[in-house]
């Protein structure tokens, strides 16, 4: 049953890059994340370095400038966005704390530019990340035994000096590395939007149910999008300016992160998100609408909990298996949002 005018909520379906999705309702959705993980697989690169050198580059590297709207889509973009995936320093880091040691991505690197590789890890086998996958509780390399104790007779166990090896850090060296990867950065960046501008096939078909309803029947449909801007001679410029591509239509608000010079996980950009939400409801006659009225979707940890920790409920949109936000959706909103066929193979 819907909720009545004073009960008004929104839903923030921002999971996966929906503002370049809303294109051929026909296509599969890749998301960004995907579409890195196939370019490393295809050019033979450790598996999140790409996504592990991009989040590392926050919050001044430059995909992070570009989603804000501070630098132009043109070849200074794509020189420094080249720069940011050459980042000795950075190659250093990934392969001595994060590829050897195993240690939390969270220890070494802010997972929340693109997606969380432990998470994403723990998503692709269908289950939770355990301590082997975050490095929780474990100092050694993988394989390595427990330091051996002996007891010094005063009660307190102590390692043994051949079970104590000198930490990675202090040994490792560049030339002890892999070789740098030589990534393409503008090949890799026309990639992942190619990706991205695909809908999902059980999200987009929940949007347009939901969009279809009366106004004062279903929940504000909002968009809250970590989004980039094309040159205007770009043919997804183009594309995007005819009112049928033009992924704002399907939606009562859209917030930008290029157009408002902030983006997610920033809080102020949830909060923003909030505040037109809550203008767009009052102008159509509700009492407004708050944070704790709201359900985010997204496919990011991190902007998942900066979202929970303004109030709102979240949905964890899996790739691969978004039909899962969809039936939360459901929950969370009272709506049928599957058609019989998708329902009877999914559930």
């Amino acid at each position: 049953m819907a909720p009545e005018a004073h009960q008004k909520e929104a839903v923030l379906p921002c999971a996966l890059r929906v503002e370049d999705q809303f294109v051929s309702p026909h296509s599969r959705v890749l998301s960004p994340l995907e579409a890195i993980t196939t370019y490393e697989n295809k050019n033979n690169i450790s598996s999140g370095w790409i996504n592990f050198a991009i989040s590392r580059s926050a919050p001044n590297g430059f995909w992070q400038r570009l989603e804000r709207g501070e630098i132009k889509m043109d070849e200074q973009f794509f020189k420094g966005f080249h720069a940011d995936l050459r980042n000795e320093k950075l190659w250093k880091e990934y392969q001595t704390n994060f590829r050897n040691n195993k240690q939390k991505l969270k220890h070494v690197a802010n997972p929340t530019q693109l997606g969380d590789h432990v998470s994403l890890k723990a998503e692709a086998a269908n289950s939770t990340p355990t301590d082997q996958d975050r490095g929780a509780q474990t100092s050694g390399l993988p394989g390595q035994k427990a330091p051996e104790m002996r007891d010094e007779g005063n009660g307190r166990p102590q390692p043994t000096s051949s079970s104590s090896p000198s930490p990675p850090e202090a040994t490792s060296t560049l030339d002890s590395l892999p070789p740098l990867p030589n990534i393409d950065g503008e090949s890799l960046f026309w990639s992942m939007m190619a990706h991205a501008r695909n809908p999902d096939p059980y999200i987009f078909p929940a949007l347009l149910r939901l969009e279809k309803l009366p106004y004062k029947e279903r929940p504000i449909i909002a968009a809250l999008s970590n989004t980039t801007i094309f040159p205007p001679d770009h043919p997804y410029s183009r594309l995007e300016e005819a009112p049928e591509n033009d992924p704002r239509s399907h939606f009562d608000v859209f917030v930008s992160s290029a157009d408002v010079g902030l983006r997610k996980p920033d809080p102020k950009i949830y909060k923003l998100a909030v505040e037109k939400i809550d203008r767009f409801d009052k102008e159509h006659g509700g009492d407004g609408v708050k944070a704790e009225d709201c359900i985010f979707l997204d496919d990011i940890g991190e902007n998942l909990k900066i979202a929970r920790s303004l109030g709102m409920k979240t949905i964890k949109v899996i790739l691969g298996k978004t039909w899962r936000a969809v039936k939360e959706l459901e929950q969370g909103t009272g709506f049928d949002l599957m058609d019989d066929r998708t329902r009877r193979s999914k559930l």
